[in-house]
């Protein structure tokens, strides 16, 4: 028996023993501390360290003190390093000390990792076969979970049974084996991670692998069993010993009367007696009336928990789920089950939140961050839990700062001491209390009975005093608000139901508002004096508006409340942003704060009003674009002040799922998808069916006489110029022109164009159905149009499905996502969702996308969410980015451009998210670069594709990101950078490498570093958004077109690096933007084009403005525009167009054909609105860009303003919009974009006039 040796022993040199463990985060940090001080008592000489991936991934001191300590280190064990960016930074440290050191035993992470682990005589990179095919089994995968009724002894469960017998198994087997033991041993004692098996864990590897004079430690140590617990169970702070397996023993169990809340916790953290962040929300929910019932299951799998303690024979025992975890609810940080998840949650029925600490950063770095959640944060405990239908993502913990830092997170500003300073989780007291707010006012919401329940309902008023009170994107707003009314009063609430649409329309628009000069009725007028006393905020507000209550929905007495009552529902109007009459203030401020009316319309529906819930009814409104963090809101970010605790069910375009996001992750938002306008062939119409006549008449006289010919030509030509298609100027003999006009009529003729809006409890009409399901079809390339007839027209899927098995197993697969359409498109799911999330119940997730690309958006009616960020851009993305770089460049090539040196590009956060990263793919691939993914299948950066691969130069191209491309896909940020940074320090020739090019001639004439030069993601500050460029064209606050481009380069001026932080860098931007050859971006989808919404001038017309900007400072007037190039891949293979041929279809197929215009205007009000905000947008790519043809406005003005009845029509449907059609054609003609004769411009001025004094209230008749 060794002789004891105390700490104090004198005796001989003790031998020295440095110990490093690494690992993900801090969440055993203080255990480690602990295990620290009682090894170094029980075996003096051993020095035990642990550093964390979260600490030193973005402090370079931390980095250094790690990589030190890999250094030095006799023993080191790595666990839970699973991305890049957490184990590049030390791989080299480790490989260098591989060798070096006793032992290094690598743990539950990546490949790279794992491989390092050498323990005695067994080397992982050795093992190609056995073990690491046993380490894959023991690696949760997505099949396993993947049933629905998965049992308790789930996948997980099975693996760390194995994972326990194994070393019982492994003690007899000599040699190798034993090491192996080992290794299994070190995850058991790892899993069951309490500071017992922590100290055992480093004595086991002491006793077993110190060598030299280290050896002589390993007598001392004294490793124990492996202590076991619960792999599911229950955990509360006042309970004895804080864990147990039976939720009886809960205390307030036996208490049935009160509401029960679920929460799920991470076992880890329990384990490791780091806890506290956790007790705080279990006493806030507590001090709220509600029984709580804290639960956890080992491994990645919170299934075993939800079925052992919050269901009851299969039915929810719960009001409600919490998970505080972080991560997806089956997965974990490695991977997501989101099928596996919705199954369960469907059974359970109830809401489904999902809050998370900050693990990457310290609060006070939290609370003080414009960005909120760093990236990492962002994709794991916000983008993936979504997948599974999670909502109302928050912070509610995370480390306390140094100490004296104070908090700027909220008016708290908690100032952190030196008791504090462990690297234990701390509550964020602030969000905790609000977290407890949100679920008990779920928890009400959902025992109220409905005739008990009220309800505010909001309408969107953007822009302000144009027509637009109650319009969304792709929706009739008043039919739909009216069927859900009538459902609503079908479910039991109080409604008293207007006689009709029209009836309600009326109502809210007009009833007492001419009395108080508002653009809406006033349901209620809040005190200048009331609101003062109540403003909490009220100094913030008064910085950026002035006085209370400043000049937006005031009578300089009252606030006003625009709206009506109808019983126990409110429907409101939402104020504006404020800005609108002065948008150059948005280009000086580097924070904004809402308008007196703003925060005073929320303040009264949560407390006067006292709204059980509020509807957002259509995309979208103003609040989930308040200043305030992209993501992870504090108490200081304004939509989370202004929509509180107020449970918030968000009605939402079904095909926009990145500003849903942004809903949800910024307002607190349960979305409801709804469906978009069916769509349909443009077809001809008019004076363009007159031409197709003469063509088949031409095609039927090829053996005519060349006089006939001749004659017939001529008459298709004057034909032509008269409609404005691209024909020669002069008639030529030859014909060869006749082909390329008949291109132009086909294109026309066959463009798919969205047919009206759509209405929320109304199903398509069979024709709208057959319509959809053509386009589909052609979408997939499907050749059945006799089947889809035969489907509409009633046939039995049976007999459909015998007529199809002939067919190639593709296209039977394709035509019964036809069928599943046609079924679903039958039944409103809408109306039936729209209830489920107003009675506090579980939402399903849904991808977001466009019905003809993604089917899966069907059934609408459901919580929608984009893909996973670490799989953008998918291999089929990278594939097609590469054919729509080819189809770019062969395009610009054919206009005579050869290659161009620099490429500007816009991207959005919708189409990436729609089309699986499309866009971002197309831009690597004009680096020649492509996604580089880790071992896990994650987007891990950018890697060069070799020249003699790529087969021609390295494009350069500078990126403009939308706001909300850079909230929702920060990953994909960095990698767009490194793609840049990568190709600029390519050594290759500079005619091959444009990039580099430009990058050593910036470097050359302005010094710097590489880094920057090779800047080329540009974007928004943090927490801003858009240009800018379209509120000043909207509002017509601008002089010349130079102010547009100084607002785009003013707001989108902030260069994105590789470590994915804004930093203003003109002096690049202005370099990359005097170089570009070509502007680009693609189109969103079929339902949007260029001149559907005001974004795309915002954006690509705004970089196209600044372009010719640099190019006048760098050339003077020797400077040209750039072509500006649109991507169409909605419809077949895809085409590329410039913007005049692009704005001349839409307004071909939409604008002027009566098939587009009078399926809007049979939607009356909101349908005007739409054909003026396609007008507005077709001036502000006017004014961006000048690549507007003036046959445009001319024949706008003939089909809207010089048709008597035309014009009457619009002013009884929409006096205010179709008045502002009448100033906008007379403003584009005053800024030169076209000139009418002086006829049509006096007919244009009177019809102004008369639209005018119509608004006013003067009836004068309509002039003939």
């Amino acid at each position: 028996m060794p002789k004891p040796i105390s700490a104090v022993d004198s005796g001989a040199a003790r031998p020295r023993m440095n110990v490093v463990l690494l690992t993900m985060d801090n969440h055993l940090s203080s255990s480690a501390q602990r295990v620290a001080v009682n090894l170094r008592q029980q075996m003096p000489g051993l020095q035990f360290k642990i550093h964390s991936a979260s600490s030193w991934r973005d402090d370079e001191q931390s980095l250094q003190a790690c990589r030190d300590d890999i250094g030095q280190a006799d023993l080191v064990i790595v666990t839970m390093l699973f991305m890049e960016d957490h184990f590049l930074p030390v791989l080299d440290a480790l490989q260098a000390r591989r060798m070096a050191c006793d032992a290094m035993v690598c743990v539950m992470s990546a490949p790279p990792v794992m491989q390092l682990t050498r323990m005695g005589k067994f080397s992982m990179d050795a093992q190609s076969g056995g073990l690491m095919g046993l380490l894959k089994r023991l690696r949760p995968t997505q099949k396993e979970g993947a049933s629905a009724n998965a049992p308790k002894a789930t996948a997980g469960a099975k693996q760390m049974a194995m994972l326990r017998r194994l070393p019982k198994l492994l003690r007899f087997i000599p040699g190798t084996a034993q090491d192996v033991r080992i290794f299994f041993l070190v995850m058991q004692y790892w899993l069951a991670g309490s500071q017992d098996n922590m100290s055992s864990m480093v004595q086991l590897l002491v006793q077993k692998y110190a060598s030299g004079p280290r050896a002589a430690l390993r007598e001392r140590a004294r490793p124990q069993e492996v202590i076991e617990y619960p792999e599911v169970g229950v955990y509360h702070p006042k309970m004895k010993g804080g864990i147990g397996a039976d939720a009886k023993t809960l205390p307030g169990a036996k208490d049935s009367t009160r509401p029960r809340v679920g929460l799920l916790l991470l076992r880890s953290y329990l384990l490791a007696g780091n806890s506290a962040h956790y007790d705080a929300v279990i006493q806030a929910l507590e001090t709220r009336g509600l029984t709580v019932i804290p639960a956890f299951a080992s491994g990645l799998d919170a299934r075993p928990a939800i079925e052992q303690f919050f269901q009851q024979d299969g039915k929810s025992h719960v009001d409600a789920l919490v998970s505080l975890t972080g991560f997806s609810l089956v997965g974990g940080p490695a991977y997501n089950d989101a099928r596996a998840a919705e199954a369960i949650l469907t059974q359970l029925d109830v809401p489904y939140l999902a809050a998370h600490p900050v693990e990457f950063q310290s609060l006070d770095q939290w609370g003080a961050s414009n960005r909120g959640l760093l990236p990492v944060e962002n994709t794991i405990m916000v983008a993936i839990p979504e997948l599974d239908g999670s909502t109302g993502p928050m912070v509610f913990g995370g480390r306390a700062g140094a100490e004296g830092v104070t908090c700027t997170g909220c008016e708290r500003g908690c100032t952190f001491t030196k008791a504090e300073q462990a690297q234990d989780m701390f509550t964020c007291a602030e969000r905790t209390e609000m977290l407890a707010a949100r679920v008990q006012r779920l928890v009400s919401l959902r025992k109220k009975k409905t005739q008990e329940r009220k309800l505010a309902v909001v309408l969107f008023n953007f822009p302000p005093n144009a027509g637009s009170v109650g319009t969304a994107a792709y929706l009739s707003v008043f039919e739909s608000l009216y069927n859900t009314l009538r459902s609503l009063k079908a479910e039991g609430y109080a409604v008293e139901l207007p006689s009709s649409v029209d009836d309600l329309r009326d109502r809210l628009l007009h009833g007492n508002a001419a009395q108080y000069g508002m653009q809406a009725n006033v349901h209620h007028r809040i005190p200048v004096s009331q609101h003062v006393q109540q403003e909490r905020w009220l100094n913030e507000i008064e910085a950026h508006w002035g006085p209370a209550p400043g000049r937006q929905l005031t009578d300089g007495q009252s606030l006003m409340v625009m709206g009506i009552q109808l019983g126990q529902v409110l429907v409101t109007v939402q104020p504006g942003f404020g800005y609108e009459g002065d948008p150059m203030r948005l280009l000086f401020e580097s924070g904004f704060a809402p308008t007196h009316a703003f925060s005073a319309f929320y303040r009264y529906l949560r407390e006067e009003f006292q709204a059980d819930a509020v509807l957002h009814f259509g995309t979208h409104g103003a609040l989930e674009f308040m200043p305030g963090k992209q993501a992870g809101m504090s108490g200081s970010c304004w939509p989370d002040r202004l929509i509180a605790d107020l449970p918030n069910v968000y009605l939402y375009a079904s095909n926009n799922p990145s500003e849903g996001a942004l809903a949800k992750r910024r307002s607190a938002a349960t979305l409801v998808s709804y469906l978009t306008p069916t769509v349909g062939e443009s077809g001809l119409y008019k004076e363009l069916l007159d031409i197709k006549q003469s063509l088949d008449r031409w095609r039927q006289m090829e053996s005519a006489e060349p006089e006939e010919r001749a004659a017939l030509s001529q008459l298709l030509h004057q034909q032509a110029l008269a409609m404005s298609l691209e024909v020669p100027a002069q008639w030529p003999e030859d014909t060869q022109w006749i082909d390329s006009m008949q291109a132009q009529l086909l294109e026309i003729e066959y463009t798919l164009i969205p047919e009206g809006m759509h209405v929320v409890g109304q199903v398509p009409t069979p024709a709208q159905r057959l319509a959809t399901l053509k386009a589909m079809a052609k979408a997939m390339a499907v050749d059945q149009n006799d089947v889809l007839e035969q489907l509409v027209a009633g046939a039995s899927e049976a007999s459909l499905r015998k007529a199809m098995g002939k067919l190639p197993e593709e296209q039977q697969q394709s035509l019964q996502k036809l069928i599943d359409t046609n079924r679903l498109l039958q039944e409103d799911h809408e109306t039936k969702g729209l209830l489920r999330a107003l009675d506090a119940r579980y939402t399903p997730p849904a991808p977001a996308g466009d019905l003809l690309r993604m089917p899966e958006v069907l059934p609408t009616g459901r919580n929608m969410h984009g893909l996973d960020p670490f799989r953008l851009p998918t291999t089929f993305a990278v594939q097609e980015g590469q054919r729509q770089a080819e189809r770019l460049l062969a395009r610009y090539a054919s206009d005579g451009g050869g290659y161009p040196e620099t490429v500007a590009m816009v991207l959005w956060g919708t189409d990436n998210l729609k089309s699986e990263g499309g866009p971002m793919a197309q831009a690597l691939a004009l680096m020649g670069m492509t996604p580089r993914f880790d071992t896990y299948g994650r987007l891990a950066g950018a890697a060069l594709i070799p020249l003699a691969k790529l087969g021609r130069p390295r494009i350069d191209v500078v990126i403009t990101l939308s706001g909300i491309f850079r909230d929702l896909l920060p990953l994909q940020i960095r990698m767009l950078a490194e793609a840049s940074f990568l190709a600029a320090s390519a050594d290759e020739p500079a005619d091959m490498n444009y990039v580099r090019k430009h990058a050593m001639a910036f470097m050359a004439e302005h010094g710097g570093t590489l880094e920057a030069a090779s800047l080329r993601v540009f974007g928004n500050a943090e927490g801003a958004y858009g240009a800018n460029v379209n509120h000043l064209v909207d509002s017509s606050c601008w002089e010349n077109e130079d102010e547009l481009g100084n607002a785009f380069t003013q707001r989108k001026g902030f260069a994105y690096g590789r470590e994915g932080r804004p930093v203003r860098n003109n002096s690049v931007l202005q370099s990359t933007l005097a170089s570009v050859s070509l502007t680009y971006q693609n189109l969103d989808s079929v339902e949007l084009g260029v001149t559907s919404i005001d974004t795309y001038f915002d954006t690509l017309g705004g970089i196209s403005r600044a372009v010719l900007q640099a190019k006048h400072q760098q050339d003077g007037n020797a400077a040209v525009a750039p072509p500006v190039y649109i991507g169409d891949q909605t419809q077949g293979s895809g085409v590329v167009r410039t913007l005049n041929e692009q704005v001349a279809l839409e307004t071909r197929t939409r604008m002027l054909n009566p098939k587009w215009h009078e399926s809007m205007l049979q939607h009356g009000y909101e349908g005007v609105r739409q054909i003026e905000a396609h007008l507005t947008n077709t001036m502000g790519w006017s004014a961006t860009t000048g690549q507007v043809q003036p046959w445009v406005y001319q024949q706008l003005a003939q089909t809207f303003m010089l048709d008597p009845a035309m014009r009457e029509r619009l002013a009884q449907l929409n006096p205010t919009a179709s008045a502002k059609v009448a100033h906008r054609l007379l403003e584009a003609s005053r800024r030169q974009y076209w000139q009418p004769d002086a006829e049509t411009m006096s007919a244009l001025q009177k019809a102004g006039e008369e639209l005018e004094d119509r608004l006013e209230g003067v009836q004068q008749g309509v002039l003939a």
